[in-house]
């Protein structure tokens, strides 16, 4: 073999090696999914228990926290506690980061884990919090362009929604007090329930059906006009990973239901931040009832909608900062 075949050669073969090494990393990121059997495996373990998450019952709150913390402590760089006290009583925000060493502005999901009264809560919020589960689980090895934190919430629900003991409040108030750079939040709130019967899906404004339809059968992307970079590259990657049909709703004046969850605490404190639901009560009836229950959700679309939240956190910088898209969505009856 002549000296320039043999360095032909060598090239040849680094060229294969590095190309086997890009499409290895390509599908590792790409061919990621939630898995429906550990789904309903955090589903049983957070709502099938005696008693309920309610700020009354604060021995199963911490006994669910724990086993968030566990789970957490599996996939993260460092998780943690983010305790305080209301009433003499002590609730805690469970916290993971990935990607510590990555000097830009963090992004936060979020999730709360508490429920309204003596229920279940499977859709509100178990949904949202198993949500958190599974995507710390699919970033485990996996190389972020952002540091991200997954905090998963206490005090969510009433007697403390819009106080500043919400859990999510208290972290907001920590990020401003620390002058932590923020990119962005999503919360994920109620992503479990589907229904495909026409008429199945309300709206605070009846000529919202023009334009989404009366099928419960997509996921909502809720975010302000004005919104920053964080909230369209989110969006854009969410809908790109094609997982689920999604709808995105801009507000544009004050509508019931567009601020009742976690990210109402990052809009006040001047951060980018969006709420990715099912449209809650508008959808699903079984909303702060007792029927509330596991067997009531749509594992496998759940499970595509996290796993679309996963493919948004890895390809949040690969999204270019422009208007966004909504191929995936689509007009229904």
């Amino acid at each position: 073999m002549s000296r320039k075949e043999n360095t032909n050669m060598k090239t040849l073969i680094i060229k294969s090696v590095l190309l086997i090494i890009a499409l290895f990393s390509f599908q590792s990121t790409v061919l990621a999914q939630a898995d429906t059997v550990l789904i309903k495996k955090h589903l049983t373990k957070i709502t099938k228990t005696e008693g309920y998450r309610n700020h009354l019952n604060v021995k199963l709150l911490d006994e669910t926290a724990k086993y968030i913390f566990n789970e957490f402590e599996k996939y993260a760089d460092t998780t943690y506690y983010q305790p305080y006290e209301v009433d003499g009583k002590v609730y805690k925000n469970v916290i993971c980061r990935f990607g510590s060493k990555i000097d830009k502005p963090i992004m936060v999901l979020g999730a709360h884990y508490d429920v309204c009264g003596d229920q279940e809560g499977a859709d509100d919020n178990a949904s949202g919090v198993v949500g958190l589960l599974e995507v710390a689980r699919m970033l485990k090895g996996q190389k972020l362009t952002r540091p991200l934190e997954l905090v998963a919430y206490t005090l969510e629900e009433p007697p403390y929604f819009r106080t500043p003991y919400m859990g999510s409040n208290i972290h907001a108030q920590s990020l401003l007090e620390s002058q932590t750079e923020v990119y962005g939040m999503a919360a994920i709130e109620m992503i479990g329930y589907f229904s495909d019967i026409k008429g199945s899906q309300q709206y605070p404004v009846k000529v919202m059906k023009v334009a989404y339809g009366t099928r419960g059968d997509f996921i909502l992307l809720v975010k302000k006009r004005g919104h920053g970079d964080f909230v369209k590259n989110f969006s854009r990657a969410f809908e790109d990973a094609k997982t689920i049909e999604t709808s995105n709703l801009k507000v544009p004046f004050e509508i019931e239901g567009v601020d009742f969850s976690d990210h109402l605490n990052y809009w006040n404190a001047g951060f980018d931040a969006l709420m990715v639901t099912n449209t809650a009560f508008f959808r699903n009836f079984n909303y702060h009832q007792k029927t509330d229950v596991m067997e009531t959700l749509d594992i496998q679309r759940m499970g595509d909608v996290i796993t679309a939240i996963y493919q948004a956190v890895i390809n949040i910088d690969d999204m270019p900062v422009s208007k966004v898209s909504n191929k995936f969505s689509k007009m229904k009856n």
